[in-house]
This record gives structure tokens, C-alpha cells and sequence, in this order.
């Protein structure tokens, strides 16, 4: 039995479905593919895609990283590679989930690569930013600040963005970047968005002050209270979802044990440790029961209706769904055949 799902439905458009909304209290919430640039090379991501734009999904977010987590994922391609194959493929609306302008790529440069990316997918694009993690951003050997000061930087990287994406020769001397006779050539008509990932609540208000949306990896009722406690009220909120499908539930949950015990590493250790190697240790012994806890596994579709609803409830309007492993197409299909349908259901069960 399908637990009532607060009036869901999926709006359909022709050749094939498009946008899945589920409509809790309030309008308009989106159900997005999240694809990881850790487990899938360029060409794969781009597959996806397009695949996911065939199964009905409105948006895709792509993770932006120069390493994997752990050296079992395999993978981790130039995002804005990958996002011009997207664009040139597909009509779907792309993110990044998320960029770090602060180090590793100067916010200048992060600035011309959305612009031109919101050129590709005729405004279709937004920006995913956050403060980073050491794996990706230490191997240009300018060392790792720590969070205080990469807030600040974040701050200022934004300012840097927008400055740019106004038009114009423009320049900008602020205490972490500088930028000289900078000018967008190519550019969209409106700038992308800038949404903001946040895992506390000094971060949620940086997101509400200085983004036009908020980036999170979990359903916290109480970070999406400070965000909009802070000036966040009526912004995009998005999440994104682990999930893990697999004909058998065991099979599944051992593949997400053996590809994300990171998901289990508390407090800021996530964004401390420098190799893959470091992860790989850290995550030793986390067991199969501490890396799966919270993840929909297996081809019943009520853990993933359930974890959907926790982030609606949790008042995010944009839920991106990860599926762990190489069957990209076995859980697009599940979505499609199963999981979207048992979301349409649901709005009859809760009348």
C-alpha cells in the first residue's frame, strides 16, 4: 500500500511527460535527475541525460569535482564539458551541484563558463555554488582556509559573479579576488541564477543574504528555517536524494555500502580530507547499516515516496534524485514505469 502522498501529480506534455510535481500544501515542486560526475565518465553523464529527459524529468544537477570521493567511484570529468554536451542534446534545465569559485577556478572564470553555458541551454541553467572541499581544491597548492574565511571568499566570489554578469567592462579589488577590464562577450539576456548549498546555519544565511536559491544534501527542517528566517522566504530551495535501485533490495543497499560510506562521515571531515586515499581510510569501518540508513534501496517504490515526501515536508520545492551505481537506466525506468506513476496514485489515495 502507497502511503497518501499529498496531491501528487505529473504533468504531461507532448511526445513524451515532462515535468513530475508533487504538490504538498503549495504549488510546483519539481522531481529532478541528479547525476554524479564521481561514478560516470562525460560521455556516460550526457547518456543520462538525455535519457532522463525522456523519462519525463524536467532538470538535471551535476556534482562539479576534480576527484572522486574514493577511488572505487572511477571517474570525475570537467563539468563544463559535460554541460555543453547536455546543451547540445537535450532541452532540459541544468545545474551544477556545485561549483567552488573560491580556489581551484577564479570566480572571473566561473562567471564566463555559466554565462556561456546559459547561452548553450538558452537560459535554461543555473548556478550551484558552495565553499568546496579540500579533495578538490588543494591540488593547485594554494592551501585550504579554514570555513570562516571560505564563507567570506564565497561572499566575495559571488560579488565578483554579479558584477560581471551586469555587462560591460568591469573591474573589482576586493580583499580575496581581483578582476581587470573583464568583459562577457557572451552572454544570455538574463544572468543564471546563483543558489547556494548549505549544510549549517551560518551557511543558510549566507545562501538566503547573497544567493537567489538554496543547495542542500539533506531534508533539515530546521537549516530551510534559518534560510528563510534570514531572507530565503519564496527562494528555490533543492535537495538532492541518494537513492540506490536494484531488482534485489540486498544487492542494492551492499552497492551504495561499497560506493558512498562517505555519505556516514560526520561534521566538516568531508571537507577536511585531501585524496581519495584519506577518504577510503576514514571510511573504513562504516558499515553497511551506517552508509544505507537513510537511503531508498530495491524496486519497492514506498522508501523512495517516503523519502520524497520528508524533503517536501521539509519545505524544499526541488528534489534531485541521485541513483547510486552504473544502472542509470534500470532506475530510469523504474521511475517511469513505477515510481512516477506510484506518485500520480498517491493524489487519488489522499484525495
Amino acid at each position: 500500500m502507497v502511503i497518501p502522498f499529498a496531491q501528487a501529480h505529473v504533468v504531461r506534455s507532448e511526445p513524451r511527460a515532462k515535468a513530475a510535481r508533487v504538490v504538498h500544501g503549495r504549488p510546483g515542486v519539481q522531481v529532478g535527475f541528479w547525476i554524479s560526475s564521481e561514478e560516470h565518465g562525460p560521455t556516460e553523464m550526457v547518456r543520462a541525460a538525455q535519457h532522463a529527459e525522456a523519462a519525463g524529468f524536467p532538470y538535471v544537477q551535476l556534482s562539479d569535482h576534480f576527484h572522486p570521493w574514493i577511488d572505487r567511484q572511477g571517474q570525475s570529468p570537467f563539468v563544463w564539458s559535460v554541460i555543453g554536451g547536455i546543451a547540445a542534446t537535450t532541452k532540459l534545465t541544468v545545474g551544477t551541484g556545485v561549483t567552488c569559485p573560491i580556489i581551484r577556478i577564479h570566480p572571473a572564470i566561473v562567471a564566463q563558463a555559466a554565462a556561456t553555458s546559459s547561452v548553450m541551454l538558452e537560459g535554461r541553467f543555473f548556478l550551484g555554488l558552495g565553499t568546496g572541499e579540500n579533495l578538490n581544491e588543494h591540488v593547485i597548492g594554494r592551501g585550504w582556509p579554514p570555513i570562516e574565511a571560505r564563507r567570506d571568499m564565497l561572499e566575495e566570489a559571488i560579488d565578483v559573479l554579479r558584477t560581471l554578469f551586469r555587462g560591460g567592462e568591469r573591474s573589482f579589488r576586493g580583499r580575496y579576488f581581483t578582476v581587470e577590464d573583464a568583459r562577457l562577450y557572451t552572454a544570455s539576456e538574463s544572468p543564471p541564477p546563483i543558489y547556494v548549498a548549505a549544510k549549517g546555519p551560518k551557511a543558510a544565511e549566507l545562501a538566503a543574504r547573497a544567493g537567489d536559491g538554496l543547495i542542500a544534501s539533506a531534508p533539515d527542517n530546521e537549516l530551510v528555517a534559518r534560510y528563510e528566517k534570514a531572507g530565503g522566504a519564496g527562494k528555490p530551495k533543492y535537495v538532492e536524494v541518494q537513492v540506490c535501485w536494484g531488482r534485489e533490495a540486498s544487492a542494492a543497499r551492499r552497492l551504495v555500502h561499497q560506493l558512498w560510506p562517505t555519505g556516514a562521515l560526520g561534521g566538516q571531515l568531508s571537507q577536511e580530507l585531501r585524496r581519495p586515499a584519506d577518504f577510503a581510510a576514514a571510511t573504513e569501518h562504516v558499515t553497511l547499516e551506517e552508509a544505507t540508513k537513510d537511503v531508498p534501496v530495491g524496486p519497492d517504490p514506498e522508501p523512495y515516496l517516503k523519502a520524497i515526501q520528508r524533503c517536501v515536508d521539509a519545505g524544499f520545492d526541488h528534489v534531485g534524485l541521485h541513483q547510486v551505481g552504473p544502472d542509470q537506466d534500470g532506475f530510469l525506468a523504474f521511475w517511469e514505469k513505477v515510481l512516477r506513476p506510484a506518485l500520480d496514485r498517491a493524489k487519488v489515495v489522499a484525495g
